[in-house]
């Protein structure tokens, strides 16, 4: 998988004294399931508590696509999404939460969290 990270930017925080959180949704996730190669959608929020920086948008969504073609597990991508996230933005506190469409009459939710150490 290419490091898709650099796609990611931040701009400031403008209330960096502020505990405050910012909750992004996206309904349009893709990628491919990595046995069976069909597409898996989800729709993945984020929310995270800011400390200096804040995750722009236009390149979350460039990131999230950077996965449309990719065939990776949801516990994987959830989990990297996460790292990848908590390494550009480095927030105070950070949630990941994957729902996955259902297939094969199936669905899951995968969720990880960062918390900083203060």
């Amino acid at each position: 998988m290419p490091d898709s990270r650099d796609l990611l930017e931040t701009f400031e925080n403008q209330f960096p004294d502020r505990d405050y959180k910012i909750e992004i949704v996206a309904p349009e996730f893709t990628s491919v399931c990595p046995k069976t190669g069909q597409p898996d959608f989800a729709t993945i929020t984020f929310s995270y508590t800011p400390d200096k920086f804040c995750v722009e948008l236009k390149s979350l969504k460039m990131y999230l696509q950077s996965y449309r073609n990719e065939g990776i597990f949801y516990e994987h991508v959830t989990n990297t999404i996460l790292d990848d996230l908590v390494a550009t933005v480095r927030p105070r506190w950070m949630k990941i939460e994957a729902a996955f469409n259902a297939r094969g009459g199936i669905t899951e939710t995968v969720s990880a969290q960062f918390a900083s150490a203060m």
